[in-house]
């Protein structure tokens, strides 16, 4: 497909300023590379030579031999066996020797007129690959390249996308079409869309995947088997071309499912031996491949527990299988009874992560990392942050985020998620006192930890756009540049999105950008107030239901009474939870006069006449974010439509349809929240809108 739909961000628009598309034209019209060595970085060049092609309407053409004219030189260093690392030069500010890890680029611009050059230095394959990706946004960006030196490494070793995606082709959470890997129980024939996916997720800095949902359903519970590692190998061979490593989500039950083993007890021998007899065979077939990905003994999925053992037990055997190989077990951490009794006050569904295990902490494998939930509950739009990050200082841990936007408006509304991401990242644990930053826990600096990382569930399928919304496509956009590098800024990746992929129209740029920075505060201030999430329909997880999950089993309590609102969680009267903090952290959350507005009503139970630091009554507060949250939504759409005529026809109709749906929406989220407040409290609006 060749639409502007399908293109995404890599857009790669004819340059109509003639004096740059001259300076670009006369250093990338010769590459001088030897590139025998890695097939990666051979991609990187064939991905220059397409994109030069668009946006200049030259081929590069390729030799090993230095030209005496302008040209553009790649370079692999191959990284130091022992530190992984090379030292290329010193830094653009003269700082010093710089050295080069397998996935670090150094790009530098050298002489000037007829004799100048461009050098890219990749430590690897990879590399290269990065440093094309990063030129690429540099020329579709409109940027000089004249006095260009720089030096960039990902600052997170694992940077991940979990796909949901079922073998029936359907994608749990999956807003934007089918399965583009599976359809009828069946591997997809047509691998050219799984390619265009390796290209987009390679020009973010992506470099591992898991290809099918974390539950793991009859015919996915084959994929370790002989029966499908023929093609699982063929997509692990697509993904490497854009140094992307393969994962596979695993049954934990699958030595009694598929082995003929009469148990799955992670502590019995044969289970042992069955699990490495496995690995073994995967590895035949993928000898790059990336290891497992665990959900157990959470919403009903198998796992340890069954047997009397404990998550470590479990992670530890599958890691003892996969060690011999290099691989890593990713066991997932949400973990909570979804049996709960909604009688029960003690219970706290927010407490399981850390009670859990914080118990375990440096007794799982080397190789094991536990991949947690930004937050204790389930991707909110707005909750506090897991007290699980930096409490376990001898476990090796990776981020988990949610880019398919399930509790967020499901790609029906525009919810740009990467400032919500930036506050987890910068969120201050103090782990080992001030500046325990989240970012610091998963890049595996704070605690010394050999791995770690960041991972996210995929908003991609079928829809010629992959993600539903076309402004959907600036998250996972985002996560990418954000895992990179979590010291962006949101509003800079939010342009560097638009600029790659709606053009350089300062207009249309301001406009953009403008829409995604409102978006999140727009959509939480017409959904859930004050932190207290859940206010939901049940299963869809779409529209407001302000009960829906008030009486379940799943723990997703808001205790609404005619009194006042909100969860109690403190450590007088409430469940507790708030001490699993660290001082500071814990002594403001546990204060209601301390505590942040935003979340107040996910650690306190406030009467509706409670004053926010505002001003406001909590009540108005609902009423009034309400109806601004609903208005704010119709001008997103106005804003939109303000581009017609510098969009082009079939993104702007795309758009356009989901910000209309949006703005109606709101009215209906506005008035629902509002109704039910009203005849709960019983409590007027002060400004005497109507509600009905």
């Amino acid at each position: 497909m060749n639409s502007t739909l399908y293109q995404a961000w890599l857009q790669y628009a004819p340059i109509k300023d003639e004096e740059l598309a001259a300076v670009y034209s006369r250093l990338l019209g010769t590459v001088v590379a030897d590139l025998q060595q890695s097939r990666v970085a051979n991609a990187a060049i064939q991905e220059l030579r397409n994109a030069c092609r668009s946006m200049l309407g030259i081929v590069p053409s390729i030799t090993s031999e230095v030209r005496a004219s302008s040209y553009f030189e790649v370079r692999i260093h191959a990284a130091d066996a022992e530190e992984g690392t090379e030292e290329i030069g010193e830094d653009s500010m003269g700082a010093g020797r710089v050295r080069l890890g397998a996935e670090g680029f150094r790009l530098e611009h050298r002489g000037h007129g007829q004799q100048e050059k461009l050098i890219l230095t990749g430590g690897s394959g990879k590399g290269v690959l990065y440093g094309v990706f990063h030129l690429l946004r540099l020329l579709a960006s409109h940027q000089p390249l004249t006095g260009l030196n720089i030096t960039e490494q990902p600052v997170n070793g694992l940077r991940m996308i979990n796909q949901w995606d079922n073998a029936d082709g359907s994608v749990e959470r999956g807003y934007s079409g089918h399965s583009i890997f599976y359809e009828n129980g069946r591997f997809t024939e047509n691998w050219d869309r799984v390619r265009d996916y390796a290209r987009l997720l390679a020009s973010v800095g992506l470099n591992a995947i898991s290809i099918n949902n974390v539950n793991v359903h009859e015919i996915e519970t084959k994929f370790i088997t002989a029966e499908y590692l023929p093609t699982i190998a063929q997509l692990a061979d697509i993904f490497r071309e854009y140094g992307i490593t393969l994962y596979l989500s695993i049954n934990f039950a699958a030595p009694l499912h598929i082995g003929g083993v009469p148990t799955s007890d992670p502590l019995n021998e044969e289970v042992r031996q069955w699990w490495k007899d496995t690995a073994d065979e995967i590895y035949d077939h993928i000898p790059d491949f990336g290891g497992f990905v665990v959900k157990a003994d959470s919403e009903h999925r198998p796992g340890p527990f069954a047997y009397g053992r404990d998550h470590a037990d479990g992670a530890n055997m599958l890691a003892e299988a996969l060690e011999p190989h290099g691989g890593l077990v990713i066991w997932r951490c949400f973990v909570y009874n979804c049996m709960q009794d909604w009688r029960d006050r003690s219970t706290d569904r927010a407490r399981a992560a850390y009670d859990h295990f914080t118990p375990l902490d440096g007794r799982f494998k080397d190789n094991v990392l536990l991949q947690i939930k930004n937050g204790p509950m389930d991707f909110q739009v707005r909750e506090p942050v897991s007290p699980l990050f930096g409490s376990m200082k001898e476990t090796n841990q990776v981020l988990e985020f949610q880019i398919a936007q399930e509790y967020t408006g499901q790609q029906r509304h525009v919810c740009y998620l990467v400032p919500q991401w930036k506050e987890v990242l910068d969120f201050d644990t103090y782990a080992n006192g001030t500046g325990s930053e989240v970012k610091k826990i998963v890049d595996g600096s704070l605690h010394g930890m050999k791995y770690s990382g960041i991972a996210a569930v995929s908003n991609i399928g079928k829809d010629e756009n992959w993600t539903g919304h076309t402004l959907a496509q600036a998250n996972l956009y985002g996560f990418g540049r954000l895992v990179w590098n979590p010291d962006m800024s949101a509003e800079g990746i939010a342009e560097e999105w638009t600029r790659l992929t709606f053009g350089n129209d300062e207009t249309e740029v301001a406009v953009v950008c403008g829409m995604l920075m409102r978006s999140w505060p727009i959509y939480e201030s017409y959904t859930s107030p004050l932190g207290v999430g859940w206010m939901i329909t049940p299963h869809t997880h779409y529209g407001p239901d302000v009960d829906g999950y008030e009486y379940s089993r799943w723990g997703t309590y808001h205790f609404a009474d005619r009194d006042g609102i909100g969860v109690d969680r403190t450590v007088a009267t409430g469940t507790g939870y708030t001490a699993q903090y660290f001082e500071p952290n814990a002594a403001r959350y546990d204060s209601l006069e301390d505590c942040p507005d935003e979340l107040l009503l996910f650690f306190h139970h406030v009467p509706y006449s409670h004053v926010l630091k505002s001003g406001k009554t909590v009540i108005q507060h609902i009423y009034d974010t309400h109806f601004e949250g609903a208005e704010a939504a119709a001008g997103l759409l106005k804003a939109w439509t303000s581009l017609a005529g510098k969009v082009d026809l079939e993104r702007l109709t795309q758009v356009t349809e989901r910000l209309a749906d949006q703005a109606e929406h709101a009215k209906h989220w506005r008035d629902v929240i509002n109704t039910y407040f009203y005849r709960k409290s019983g409590v007027p609006d002060a400004q005497g809108r109507t509600i009905y």
